[in-house]
Order: C-alpha cells, then structure tokens, then sequence
C-alpha cells in the first residue's frame, strides 16, 4: 500500500535527494497511459509540500501533452 505524508520531514527529504531514478505516470482524457523514468538529478523538494522536477523530453512529450490536457 502507499503511504502519503502531511509534509516532506527531512528524513524524508534525504532519503528522496539519494534516489537516482523516480518515475512519472500520466493518462489522457481517452486513457493512455505513459510510465516514464526519470534520473539524472532533476527531481527537487522546494519546501515541506512541494516538489518539482524537469521534465527533459525524449522520444516525445507525453508526460507534458496530458498534463495539458
């Protein structure tokens, strides 16, 4: 099961800035689904609830094109 937190503690925030690769999962309006790998240091905590990473494109822009949606 998942867990979900209130706010990024700073156990968690170190635990988060040692991982090397995360995972994005998006679907469109009609339900495609794309499950991307994410790494090279791209993913940050900002402050206690909120979190960002750079999207670097690939072999297209999905991620983007259903989050625009």
């Amino acid at each position: 099961m998942a867990k979900f937190y209130s706010e990024i503690n700073d156990a968690l925030r170190n635990f988060i800035q040692e991982q090397k690769l995360f995972f994005t999962a998006t679907a469109s309006k009609v339900g495609r689904i794309n499950l991307s790998p994410k790494g090279i240091d791209t993913f940050r905590c900002l402050d206690q609830k909120t979190v960002a990473y750079l999207d670097l494109t690939g072999s297209g822009n999905e991620t983007a094109a259903h989050l625009n949606e």
